[in-house]
């Protein structure tokens, strides 16, 4: 049986935190075969991560590091960098997210690789990239936001940039470092050659950031922040409702702005010469957003999502997580998914496999490892065929 459309790929991962590991992630969740590498002796933060806590345990690595295997290993010792190539010979891509030039000091830079496999994909997630003046810098996602443009488009207009709540910057650099991988794995069918996927987390940022460049470039625009709507974009804002909630409404696009102006039963709006048009809402927006929300306030939020979702105008609540693991389309979907964490002998909820694939969807087959180096053995005896002596041997070397 498959585990997704990437059964039969072997990818090995180095490194810690977020963005190399969420990359390695979305690989395992489309069935490929992830060996998730640590130190021995120094396990990979993220082991201890998470806002929640159960018998001492966190959860941010249930769900980060699932369809993994746990193996350690020395980078730093000339008996773990042997192992280390051997299981880059038998491999597909290699995920690492070390500061550039790392790899090269431990002398398994890509040419050493390539000797020993020249079909191995290497995929580097950095700060700021493997070339370039800043290449050397570490990088976190909450400067890569920075860096990049994104964050000062956050928050509201006066007030300081806050950060997002999340790494943003992290997942956008994994789901890119995927993206790359997948082309490479595509282009080495037809060439039968690796090469290097160089992803960095400040051009991730800047990937997304829809025609903020261009809008300076011609018009000398820099976008800032907006609070909760997008200046020019109108209307599509967060509106108050009747008990003391709020809802999203967004109907910026003509023919849905008349929807909502009959659904609201106010249709001269829409020939206003004020909302006539896209360009004209842009121009009149608080106008138009008042307009709205002395209209939602008088309602019950149900009321208004039912009423504007039968109109087809685009609306919804602002749903914290408690609202989330309980919505119907979300649970029908399959995107509040249970992973089984052996260390609270429990299942733990987490996001789902996305995308959803009709023929080959991915899979969770296990949440992450309980302990460093839990799959020792399948690792390096199953695949590389070590005795039981000789891993004896090397753990007692601080190899493993």
């Amino acid at each position: 049986m498959t585990t997704g459309p990437l059964d039969g790929i072997r990818v090995i991962e180095v490194g810690t935190l977020i963005s190399g590991p969420f990359a390695g992630r979305l690989l395992g969740d489309m069935g490929a075969e992830v060996i998730k590498i640590e130190p021995p002796g120094a396990p990979d933060p993220l082991r201890t991560w998470g806002q929640a806590e159960l018998d001492g345990h966190h959860f941010f690595w249930t769900v980060h590091a699932r369809n993994k295997k746990a193996a350690t290993l020395n980078l730093r010792m000339e008996a773990g960098r042997a192992l280390f190539l051997d299981l880059v010979e038998k491999s597909d891509i290699i995920v690492e997210n070390f500061r550039p030039g790392t790899l090269e000091k431990w002398d398994l830079g890509y040419d050493v690789l390539r000797e020993r496999n020249r079909g191995i994909i290497l995929v580097r997630v950095s700060g700021y990239g493997q070339t370039g003046p800043e290449a050397h810098k570490a990088g976190y996602a909450s400067v890569a936001e920075a860096a990049s443009g994104l964050r000062h488009m956050n928050g509201f207009p006066g007030g300081p940039p806050p950060r997002l709540a999340l790494s943003l910057g992290d997942s956008l650099a994994g789901m890119f470092a995927v993206q790359g991988a997948l082309a490479a794995l595509y282009r080495r069918t037809v060439t039968g050659d690796g090469q290097i996927v160089d992803t960095a987390l400040t051009e991730a940022c800047l990937a997304v950031q829809e025609s903020t460049i261009p809008d300076y470039d011609v018009g000398g625009v820099i976008r800032g922040p907006s609070g909760t709507r997008l200046e020019g974009i109108a209307p599509s804002n967060i509106y108050p409702t009747a008990d003391g909630s709020w809802v999203v409404i967004a109907a910026n696009q003509d023919t849905v702005f008349r929807r909502l102006c009959a659904a609201m039963d106010q249709p001269e709006l829409a020939s206003d010469d004020r909302f006539v048009n896209h360009v004209a809402r842009g121009r009149n927006q608080d106008e138009i957003d008042k307009i709205i929300a002395d209209w939602a306030v008088q309602r019950e939020p149900a009321d208004i999502i039912a009423t504007l979702s039968a109109a087809g105008v685009i609306s919804g609540p602002i749903n914290t997580v408690a609202e989330v693991v309980t919505d119907p389309q979300l649970l029908a979907r399959g995107m509040i998914a249970d992973h089984w964490d052996e260390r609270v002998e429990r299942n733990v909820k987490g996001p789902g496999v996305i995308p959803v694939l009709s023929e080959t969807p991915g899979t969770i087959r296990y949440a992450g490892s309980s302990r460093p180096g839990q799959h020792n053995d399948d690792v390096y005896s199953g695949l590389l065929g070590r005795s039981a002596a000789e891993l004896d041997q090397l753990r007692t070397e601080g190899v493993l």
